[in-house]
């Protein structure tokens, strides 16, 4: 037993090693970042108003927390982002498993998804200011084109892509419809989708920041624009550190998504 305690230790030492280092110089790449910027800060010559040094810009975003206007942006931002995404989840990964086993569909919607899929969410910013007016609803619905179509294609790709032989075992089985969606198809595509999922709300993020630019009055790209309007660069800055700081998390939370054993056991199969 001894034995085999050692031996599993072994196995995974080089696994928390290397999550240990990448930690330590995730963090000095930071640092490095934080230092160059002091020192571009004092020797580029140019006024705190136009390139703020570190201290200045953490400073300001105290007093953006404390008067609730970083924790207001940063709520309207999130609702939009959560609010298109699931929209685009609840009905592109349905829509990409029918495309997936229906080569009649497929053949048919195939050449208008990849007619739509190439044109930039940003591109549709004028009609949906026209459709939907200024306020939630456009950003909304610029987030869900942003995320609908990777969503469809990945998923019909991955249903397209199961070995015909598992339908075959489920048609001897008689699986009904419900089985065969529950127990084959779903188990099968979980690890692409978790995937494409990853990369999807990271696309949303960015979207998100570009539309509230444009189309309406609230979140963090509106607070980046009203700071960039006033002066205040290093409100802008903070916005900038809020945007990247979320964007960590959120694809921090998809990885660990990805890492439960339902997501993850076609790759460790491999």
């Amino acid at each position: 037993m001894k034995l085999e305690s050692g031996e599993s230790t072994q196995a995974t030492s080089p696994h928390t090693e290397q999550g240990s280092r990448g930690w330590v110089l995730g963090v000095l790449a930071f640092a490095s970042i934080l230092i160059l910027w002091e020192v571009l800060a004092r020797c580029s010559g140019w006024s705190s108003h136009i390139f703020p040094d570190p201290i200045t810009v953490v400073l300001s975003l105290i007093d953006l927390i404390q008067n609730g206007t970083l924790l207001r942006h940063t709520v309207a931002s999130l609702f939009r982002v959560t609010a298109g995404f699931y929209l685009a989840v609840l009905l592109g990964v349905p829509i990409g498993i029918m495309l997936g086993r229906s080569w009649s569909m497929r053949s048919f919607m195939n050449p208008v998804i990849q007619f739509l899929r190439p044109i930039s969410p940003l591109a549709w910013i004028p009609l949906a200011m026209l459709w939907f007016g200024i306020g939630d609803l456009p950003a909304v619905f610029l987030i869900f084109l942003a995320s609908f179509f990777p969503l469809v294609v990945s998923t019909t790709i991955a249903v397209h892509n199961i070995n015909p032989i598992f339908f075959q075992v489920a048609a001897n089985f008689k699986f009904s419809r419900k089985e065969r969606l529950t127990q084959l198809i779903l188990p099968a595509v979980i690890p692409e989708v978790v995937t494409a999922l990853r990369l999807t709300v990271t696309i949303a993020w960015l979207v998100v920041v570009a539309a509230e630019m444009i189309a309406v009055q609230s979140g963090l790209g509106y607070l980046i624009l009203d700071s960039r309007n006033a002066l205040r660069m290093d409100y802008v800055m903070d916005g900038m550190i809020v945007i990247g700081l979320i964007g960590l998390l959120l694809d921090h939370i998809m990885k660990c998504l990805g890492k439960i054993e339902s997501a993850s056991w076609g790759v460790k199969a491999r």
